[in-house]
């Protein structure tokens, strides 16, 4: 870690208070020298024909002096773009500044950190680095430090959630990281078995084995079954692959900044799940896993790209999670879900029969979904709003859906109610959000 010294001009550290700016890892460098030459791969994929054309006309001559331009003006462009970029942390804002043709400045307010993600791809572990990603409210795009070392990594991440909890500026390097105790960790033979049996996997695989032998007998070509067939069981085996090395020894913790996510087998990322962000929690059952009562968990959480929780579980475990997460909340019991009328069936046939809705104290649930069943959960105090709809064939029939739209810009949909009973939904939901709004935990860390 290299420290340069300026001046605060603003009066967040006082008046003439130097400021420490601190640089990335030296390793840096190294991964933005890419950059120039992804510049040319990409040129290559987009137009191969035009590369083609280009690389045939290059002599050996020619090739060994782009080489002899092209890897110092990678390195060259790597060693700048570091240079000129710099992090510091004010008492009331993170810092950085970086660009080295257009210069891009941002001040992240402390008390607007949500969550900051530890990441360390396979490279990275192996240099001994790691990258911050922070999740501020209100921001689209996740800002990060890549890289710094793994130590002073984690000391950051302390340090910054730490006063982003309301710690003083002088004592906040002192906290250090939360403890956190293991609420659940997911066996890498449980994961392979829960991933084979999803449908996403099945229909790869049927399509693989089916699609080849249909243009076999319409073309009689062995190219054109190639160049399909390899594809389908090569994206079959991918989809499944990259879930699993995704996934891998998932552990979910409990800390006071919120629920702990560390995962990854070649890439491990180490993530929060922010305190009173989540908007929505959805279990999510496929087909093949009722009998062995496994259950996915996924969030909707408001400034974050967080969206698992529990990548598979027996339910009883998942909800126990999912209390973490939705203190006092209590998942409906199958029986509690109110189906829609019989005559929903006009307009949705079968399918209806896997609506379902509940309302308790605390969450505004609803159900849908006959082969993967999936039961979402929206705290009263997350709704924004509650919408109620009707088509010309609903009407004739004495039907309406009402829509419950959340702070993370989701909607969940109690499907096919009766007319009447969903214009009730609709006014007592509207009051429940409101009363449920002055009782809501704060979402500010460790409080």
């Amino acid at each position: 870690m290299q420290v340069t010294e300026g001046v605060e001009a603003s009066g967040d550290a006082g008046p003439g208070r130097p400021v420490l700016e601190r640089r990335l890892h030296p390793v840096t460098p190294f991964r933005r020298a890419w950059a120039p030459i992804a510049v040319l791969v990409g040129w290559a994929v987009h137009d191969p024909n035009q590369a083609q054309e280009q690389l045939t006309r290059l002599t050996t001559t020619m090739l060994l002096i782009a080489l002899a331009v092209l890897v110092p003006a990678a390195s060259l462009y790597g060693f700048l773009s570091w240079w000129f970029t710099h992090f510091a942390v004010t008492d009331s804002e993170l810092r950085i500044r970086t660009g080295l043709l257009f210069r891009r400045a941002a001040h992240i307010r402390l008390e607007r950190i949500q969550a900051i993600d530890v990441g360390r791809p396979l490279l990275a572990r192996i240099a001994g680095v790691a990258k911050l990603r922070l999740d501020v409210v209100g921001a689209e795009k996740k800002d990060e430090l890549a890289f710094l070392g793994e130590e002073e990594a984690r000391a950051l991440r302390a340090e910054l959630l730490a006063r982003a909890a309301g710690f003083a500026p002088e004592t906040a390097p002192e906290v250090g990281e939360a403890p956190a105790r293991e609420l659940l960790r997911v066996p890498p033979r449980k994961l392979a078995v829960a991933l084979a049996l999803t449908g996403a996997t099945w229909g790869a695989l049927a399509a693989a084995l089916v699609v080849p032998p249909v243009l076999w007998l319409a073309t009689h070509s062995v190219w054109t079954v190639l160049a399909t067939g390899v594809p389908l069981l090569g994206a079959a085996g991918a989809t499944s692959a990259g879930r699993f090395a995704g996934e891998y020894d998932w552990t979910v913790g409990e800390s006071p900044d919120g629920l702990r996510i560390d995962r990854g087998l070649l890439d491990r990322t180490h993530e929060t799940v922010p305190p009173g962000r989540v908007q929505t929690v959805r279990i999510v059952q496929p087909l093949l896993w009722r009998r062995l009562g496994w259950v996915r968990v996924e969030l909707d959480v408001a400034g974050s790209a967080n969206s698992v929780l529990v990548p598979v579980a027996p339910r009883e475990a998942a909800e126990a999670v999912v209390a973490h997460v939705l203190p006092g909340v209590s998942v409906p019991a199958e029986g509690a879900l109110v189906r829609p009328p019989r005559r929903a069936g006009r307009c949705a046939p079968v399918w209806w029969r896997g609506y379902g809705t509940a309302v308790t104290d605390a969450v505004f649930a609803t159900r849908h979904g006959l082969l993967r069943r999936r039961l979402a959960l929206v705290p009263h105090a997350k709704v924004q709003s509650v919408r109620l709809t009707q088509g010309p064939w609903q009407r004739l029939w004495g039907l309406a859906d009402v829509h419950v739209d959340t702070g993370a810009g989701k909607t969940v949909t109690a499907r096919l109610r009766d007319a009447r009973q969903a214009a009730a939904l609709l006014a007592g939901q509207a009051e429940r959000s409101r009363t449920g709004r002055l009782d809501a935990r704060p979402d500010r860390w460790m409080t």
